[in-house]
């Protein structure tokens, strides 16, 4: 479990990401690199599902990669955001749509044992507790299932981390937890197997502003609980503006990301329960 004075917000994400629908495919330039990075990590399993949950499908990118690569299987969009899956509908074509589903990715309303796959692409750092939502995937997945995950290290968003560190003692980028935690906590609730993995992506940009503001178009500014709100001053602004330049090169600003990699399979011999 992530710091327990770090917690997901759940409400806000939900209003984040409605909001952000309308804008997220335009800045959502890394999400659709990891997600298509992700699936390639499929391609050595030897498996034709007939049901895959996309989980945190967001506006569907991923759902449209993975109705291609299983032609026959029932692909499901589930998403915390009804908004966003308004715009997952959309993918598919008019004789095979993806199937549609608002849940908590810890509360999925579906029958225990019924998903053959299930993918996640960078909504993990949304869980507070990923024991908590590695078991609820165990819980629907059947035995001799696979789950697939990209999410992010804690070295993401450094450079961002630090500059308000100079600010404020406020906690305005999220807390991610380490590769090895992440493995660790799907053995500990049985998963078979673990193959983890990570690599160092970087977008650079010429004004931190437009970094904030690519992080508001895609929802990813939600506060957690304990996090103090209000209109950020342009004095604050200026400062985190000035902390970041240390990090200028060659005319640019790096925004690092961690993206951790995850695959691993439900053991046929699984016990089942907490």
């Amino acid at each position: 479990m992530l710091n327990p004075s770090f917690v997901i917000n759940k409400r806000w994400v939900r209003r984040a990401f409605d909001k952000a629908a309308s804008t997220y495919d335009e800045a959502a330039v890394l999400q659709r690199e990891v997600c298509t990075r992700m699936l390639e990590h499929l391609d050595p399993v030897k498996m034709e599902p007939g049901t895959v949950l996309d989980i945190g499908a967001g506006t569907g990118f991923g759902v449209g990669l993975l109705m291609r690569r299983y032609k026959k299987a029932r692909i499901t969009a589930v998403d915390l955001a009804p908004e966003m899956l308004k715009m997952a509908a959309k993918q598919g074509s008019l004789f095979r749509k993806p199937g549609l589903m608002c849940a908590d990715a810890d509360h999925l309303p579906l029958a225990d044992n019924s998903v053959d796959m299930i993918v996640s692409s960078l909504m993990l750092q949304w869980s507070s507790d990923l024991e908590r939502t590695f078991r609820e995937f165990k819980r629907v997945l059947k035995p001799g299932g696979v789950l697939m995950f990209a999410t992010f290290g804690p070295d993401t968003l450094i450079e961002l981390r630090n500059s308000w560190a100079k600010v404020d003692g406020d906690g305005h980028v999220n807390q991610f937890a380490d590769m090895h935690d992440v493995g660790d906590a799907l053995q500990r609730c049985q998963f078979a197997d673990p193959v983890m993995d990570r690599e160092m992506l970087t977008l650079t940009y010429s004004k931190v502003t437009d970094l904030m503001r690519d992080l508001k178009a895609i929802g990813a500014n939600t506060p957690s609980t304990g996090r103090r709100k209000g209109l950020m001053t342009s004095k604050t602004l200026s400062a985190v503006e000035q902390a970041y330049e240390q990090y200028r090169q060659n005319g640019v600003l790096p925004a690092s990301y961690e993206i951790v990699y995850g695959q691993a399979w439900l053991a046929e011999t699984a016990t089942r329960g907490e």
